[in-house]
């Protein structure tokens, strides 16, 4: 089965972790306390307003980001617990902080003397109300975009099997295809052919949704074999590789596409067959597998196809490399050239 297109988080409160998530907050509060000075209610002039504005922001940011850093603080603990218990303890700690900055918030503004203070019982009770009615809110947000992410990663993951649906049954028919006719023009190879087919039909069945970037270049590796036996001369392969290779995975099945796609469009068309690259190049941020070949001479049509492989590894890269890879195809200096493009950490 395929692996998940994205890292799904595990709790809800792992969504509050992402950057999106914070900025939201950040901006929310900063649009309560901007509602909260506008309050028709509020008897004072446009410049009391502003000193107003920038105390509650400074309350309400105090208490969001003390509330996040609290839960960030005891995630390990809170992994464990339902997201009904988990929606308890953020809203009592949402109440707790707040009820904690609206103290301090007393204390500095009449200078040590809170429970002194005539309305202070008011002030106090009024902030918890705003925080248990926003924080309530909010907690519900949260759940509707937990929600919405969860049935996101299921779509993504019916797409993506979809996606290998398709891709199984046409590679193996291509190559049953030719061994098909390796067999008939040379029986004393064929037992290499069953061996190189088990390897190729094992990873195509029954392999991982990913693999290492040397394990893929194998399978690729293993079916050029069995195409060379069946061209002989006709095809020439060139593989360009570094002494070590990039230690990164890739989707299964996503280079032999581009190869097969490469032999049955480029080199079998072609009276005199042509020339096949394989070339891997490792940069700072990013490695490039690039496969390209010889185009068949003018007026000779390609042979038939639909193309499911090509498409198929296209979207499976998109989506399997969490968008840190694409594929990219275009025609340079009379050679066909498709390139897989892996984002490197």
């Amino acid at each position: 089965m395929p692996s998940p297109p994205a890292a799904h988080p595990s709790t809800p409160l792992d969504l509050l972790w992402q950057a999106p998530t914070m900025v939201a907050v950040l901006v929310f509060g900063e649009g309560l306390a901007l509602v909260l000075s506008l309050a028709p209610g509020l008897a004072m002039g446009t410049y009391d307003r502003l000193v107003h504005f920038g105390l509650v922001s400074m309350l309400v940011q105090w208490t969001a980001l003390l509330t996040l850093g609290g839960l960030y603080l005891a995630r390990s603990a809170l992994r464990r617990r339902s997201a009904g218990v988990l929606a308890w303890i953020a809203l009592g700690l949402l109440l707790a902080v707040s009820a904690a900055t609206s103290v301090a918030a007393l204390w500095i503004s009449e200078g040590g003397a809170v429970f002194s203070t005539p309305g202070w019982k008011g002030f106090l009770g009024r902030s918890l109300g705003i925080t248990l009615t926003v924080g309530t809110l909010g907690l519900l947000a949260l759940h509707a975009a937990w929600v919405g992410k969860s049935w996101a990663v299921r779509a993504k993951q019916a797409e993506l099997e979809s996606l290998q649906a398709r891709i199984r049954p046409h590679f193996l028919f291509n190559t049953l295809n030719t061994g098909a006719a390796l067999v008939h023009a040379r029986p004393g190879e064929a037992e290499q052919l069953l061996l190189d087919l088990a390897d190729l039909f094992r990873a195509a069945l029954s392999g991982p949704a990913e693999l290492p970037l040397q394990g893929e270049l194998e399978l690729a590796r293993r079916y050029l074999e069995i195409e060379r036996l069946r061209f002989g001369d006709r095809l020439q392969v060139h593989w360009t590789l570094p002494d070590t290779l990039p230690d990164v995975v890739v989707p299964a099945l996503s280079i032999q596409p581009l190869v097969e796609n490469a032999i049955r469009h480029g080199i079998e068309p072609s009276p005199v067959g042509g020339r096949l690259d394989v070339t891997v190049v490792q940069e700072v941020e990013q490695v490039r597998v690039v496969v390209s070949n010889d185009l068949p001479p003018a007026g000779r049509k390609p042979a038939p196809g639909h193309q499911v492989g090509l498409a198929s590894a296209r979207e499976r890269i998109e989506a399997l490399s969490q968008g840190r890879g694409r594929l990219e195809t275009r025609v340079l200096d009379g050679r066909y050239v498709a390139t897989i493009i892996l984002l490197v950490a």
